[in-house]
């Protein structure tokens, strides 16, 4: 646990709000592994094991050798002989968020989830009155081990940027807090890719402009940052300083879920396409069930290898309610394109116009970064 004294100061006599994210260790995998004993302390993959299968959780026992989630099964396969496969069950994960969700209403109504295993709180002003993040941060944690028996990790700061990465640093089952004044320097030792939003393609790009921590990418004047990251540029210049206004937000409404493969070389052929476009598939699917969206358009993207990009979408009169409608539209978009012009670089899927998402909402200063 790192910096985890007790105080009753988190921030609020600064005027700081008091930030806690919490994220579910391995959830998916950790569920099947409570529910079946003879799964514990073994390598464990949620998903499907087949040749275009992928990995939709893994346990820690198989992130020890190197599976993650969205990998396809036969690569973690190769990685991980031993691996179990076992099928999804969003039934049992969803009754288990469901629990935790009671447990941080217990403490505050500022609840934001961001899907079904992780979320932020807002404390500043505790139902309970206990005043200390830290100490609240912990009793959610026995919570929710004594009443689902699973684990949980947790970031305390006095923002959502801080927090997040937080919540990352002493997993799995820990805690981290960093206080007012600890941000930036926090921040300035942090490898690039522990920025959120900071994809394996944007970690390579900042590589080759010699930025590889915090403390480099603090460095860069935010007219520099904006000739190489446009829009992104301000998100990045108030993340190097430990910097992130965003509230805490109970009714944020979401616009969209999606998903996308850049590939390693360039793919025109047809049977390489439908293949891609199954795994990604997949990959969509788990987040949609994983953040409960339902929605009515489905976009296939494309960026050619001249980085040209392209899309279609299809809108239907109700919510796709099943993986196989949206599959099957997903795949009826990519043969209204086939054959290709050119070889394409990248593809994706998003389902968007989602239930509630018609309601107006500020943008997310980190909700591109991905793209990167």
């Amino acid at each position: 646990m790192s910096g985890a004294k007790d105080t009753d100061d988190d921030g609020e006599a600064d005027g700081l709000r008091k930030i806690i994210h919490v994220d579910m260790d391995a959830f998916f995998a950790s569920v099947e592994q409570r529910d079946n004993p003879e799964l514990r302390g073994k390598p464990v993959a949620v998903g499907g094991a087949g040749g275009r299968g992928v990995v939709a959780a893994a346990s820690y026992e198989a992130r020890k050798f190197g599976v993650r989630s969205a990998m396809p099964s036969v690569t973690a396969k190769r990685l991980c002989p031993d691996l179990i496969f076992v099928r999804h069950r969003f039934d049992a994960y969803k009754e288990a968020s469901r629990q935790i969700r009671a447990i941080f209403h217990h403490h505050t109504d500022l609840v934001e989830p961001l899907s079904l295993d992780e979320a932020y709180l807002d404390v500043t002003e505790d139902k309970l009155g206990i005043g200390s993040a830290t100490r609240i941060a912990e009793l959610i944690r026995q919570e929710i081990r004594a009443k689902t028996r699973l684990t949980a990790s947790a970031g305390v700061s006095y923002n959502k940027f801080l927090a997040k990465i937080a919540s990352d640093q002493n997993k799995p089952d820990g805690m981290c807090v960093i206080r007012p004044g600890e941000g930036a320097e926090f921040v300035a030792k942090l490898p690039i890719r522990r920025f959120h939003g900071v994809g394996p393609k944007g970690a390579e790009k900042m590589a080759r402009l010699g930025i590889a921590t915090g403390a480099d990418l603090a460095t860069k004047d935010i007219a520099w940052l904006r000739s190489n990251f446009g829009s992104f540029a301000d998100y990045l210049y108030r993340a190097a300083r430990g910097i992130d206004l965003r509230p805490v937000r109970a009714s944020r409404i979401r616009k969209s879920v999606g998903g996308e493969r850049t590939f390693s070389r360039d793919l025109s052929a047809g049977s390489e396409l439908r293949e891609t476009m199954e795994d990604i598939i997949d990959i969509v699917w788990t987040s949609i069930e994983k953040t409960e969206a339902k929605g009515r358009t489905v976009t296939l993207k494309m960026k050619y290898a001249d980085f040209q990009a392209v899309s279609r979408a299809k809108t239907v009169d109700r919510p796709i309610e099943t993986k196989d409608e949206f599959a099957g539209i997903g795949r009826a978009l990519l043969e209204e394109m086939l054959p290709l012009p050119m070889p394409i670089r990248l593809m994706g899927l998003t389902l968007s116009k989602l239930e509630g998402s018609e309601e107006k909402e500020e943008p997310r200063a980190d909700a591109q970064l991905s793209l990167l």
